[in-house]
């Protein structure tokens, strides 16, 4: 449990800096604080919490109008969250 805890604090500081960063586009930046608030809902279990934090990026990372190292970091916080299993 502590794990699942830790990997989540960690991709939330990842896309905390995507979501704070102007220079990203609007969209992305909410992708980013809708996957945080995702991961902080206690009513669901982690693997679903992550599961959903995981569509909601999945679908911004395509994005071509997305800076190189905002899509570095929600390719990161996506990796830490496969890794979350119920």
């Amino acid at each position: 449990m502590s794990e699942e805890i830790e990997q989540f604090k960690q991709a939330t500081v990842l896309l905390q800096r995507v979501a704070e960063d102007t220079g990203v586009p609007r969209n992305i930046r909410r992708a980013a604080s809708e996957a945080i608030k995702m991961l902080q809902r206690r009513d669901l279990s982690p693997g679903l919490r992550a599961a959903n934090a995981i569509s909601v990026l999945d679908e911004v990372s395509q994005d071509p109008n997305m800076p190189l190292f905002a899509r570095t970091a929600i390719w990161q916080a996506i990796s830490l969250l496969e890794q979350v299993r119920d």
